[in-house]
């Protein structure tokens, strides 16, 4: 374990989300003659210069494959490679650099947990506990181990407000339950979820609490320690970064005592034709030449993250989204699909009269990118009876003029579709 490198230097106190738009080349364009809008965050975020920068000096000048070579570029790469992993630990508030697994996004850490768990973890008769409100992503990779090892899923119940039962929840957990998977902040209803306590009443029964932080690494401080889960998982390209490079952080002992994932080169300790034998964390589940200059790329977005402070963004978040909470309830006909009373990150809302792909396609002539759809949480939308929602999602360069803009959209769309 090596010391985690400091944090960059905090950005000026009066840094405003003009400012940070300022610094997304794609924020400058137009579209349909209007200026862009982007409140699609939720799906994948825009990237700052800064960020796109770091990528392309990387495969400009210091590009080399990593842990591999005898040669100076080679070490550099290796050096700036591993630097993202202290920066990586330091930003979810671990204190292990070695617990920080790099993989593509957090789809890919969850069906290695799950797999590698199949492998060595469950067993038939185990249960495996996830909420109603989870992405397809925790679902879909669990209904597999649970098909290959005998093991139980198990649905935590929500209420009509979109938030976790958590008397129901209490009420699946118990000496059967190995693992239990959940969402942090539910991608197709904004719902931040009571992580801590639910880890306590997991670990009651000795089970794992796996975090899906896709959605609330972008946009709050996180603290695995504070959480209290065993582990945590965020996609790099939905915080600024780059496609291909996300986080898995997991306890060590844990990690330590799961199987390998894939297998290949830089995973191993030792290969004959008879057996092999392991390389230790992380670099067990690290398989193959990795994805060197996207994690750079994940390193200079948390970078820039970390400058602007996430305890800002944060706040920035809840402004922004009562904002257009406000807003949204003065166009009329506007019924929002999940009111918990915790929440970040976006709102999800159906228009009386309207298909949520006709509002995505009228408010796109406006200039206004928004989601439209099932957001990979067709279970959600059965539970509200509805065939699709459409959801803005918001990031740190989101400004009161994108929500007046999606407003004034909405606006137009109502009078053509009523």
């Amino acid at each position: 374990m090596s010391a985690l490198p400091a944090p960059p230097p905090r950005r000026p106190d009066d840094l405003t989300p003009e400012d940070v738009r300022a610094e997304f080349p794609e924020l400058q364009r137009t579209m349909n003659g209007k200026p862009l809008v982007f409140l699609d965050t939720g799906a994948t975020s825009l990237k700052p210069a800064a960020v796109i920068d770091a990528i392309t000096t990387f495969y400009r000048h210091d590009y080399g494959t990593v842990r591999r070579g005898a040669y100076r570029i080679s070490h550099e790469s290796t050096a700036a490679y591993e630097q993202v992993r202290g920066k990586a630990a330091r930003f979810v508030g671990a204190t292990n650099s070695d617990e920080i697994v790099f993989v593509r996004g957090t789809t890919e850490a969850l069906n290695l947990l799950s797999t590698s768990m199949s492998r060595g973890v469950l067993k038939e008769g185990d249960e495996i506990v996830i909420t109603a409100m989870e992405h397809h992503a925790n679902i879909v990779p669990w209904q597999i181990a649970c098909q290959q090892t005998g093991a139980v899923l198990k649905v935590a119940p929500m209420t009509l407000s979109g938030e976790l039962d958590m008397a129901g929840y209490k009420a699946l957990i118990g000496p059967k339950t190995r693992v239990v998977s959940a969402i942090h902040v539910a991608n197709s209803l904004g719902t931040v979820n009571p992580i801590a306590d639910m880890a306590e009443i997991a670990h009651g029964v000795g089970a794992w609490l796996i975090v899906d932080g896709a959605q609330s690494a972008p946009h709050m401080p996180v603290d695995v320690a504070a959480l209290g889960c065993d582990f945590y998982t965020c996609s790099g390209h939905k915080m600024l970064g780059p496609t291909g490079a996300g986080i898995l952080w997991g306890r060590y002992d844990l990690l330590a005592d799961l199987p390998p994932y894939q297998g290949g080169g830089e995973m191993i300790d030792k290969v004959t034709f008879e057996e092999t034998t392991y390389d230790v964390p992380p670099h067990r589940f690290e398989a193959g030449t990795p994805a060197i200059a996207q994690v750079i790329g994940l390193g200079a977005a948390i970078d820039y993250l970390s400058a602007i402070g996430m305890d800002r963004i944060h706040a920035w978040d809840q402004e922004i989204l009562g904002y257009a909470v406000e807003k949204l309830r003065g166009v009329g006909g506007i019924r929002f699909i999940g009111e918990a009373a915790q929440r970040s990150g976006l709102v999800s809302f159906v228009m009386e009269g309207a298909h949520a792909s006709d509002l995505g396609m009228i408010l796109d002539q406006t200039g206004v990118c928004i989601r439209a759809g099932h957001h990979c949480a067709q279970p959600v939308m059965r539970f509200f009876d509805v065939p699709a929602t459409a959801r803005a999602s918001f990031g740190p360069y989101t400004t009161r003029n994108d929500i007046d803009a999606l407003t004034a959209g909405l606006q137009t769309a109502r009078r053509l579709l009523s």
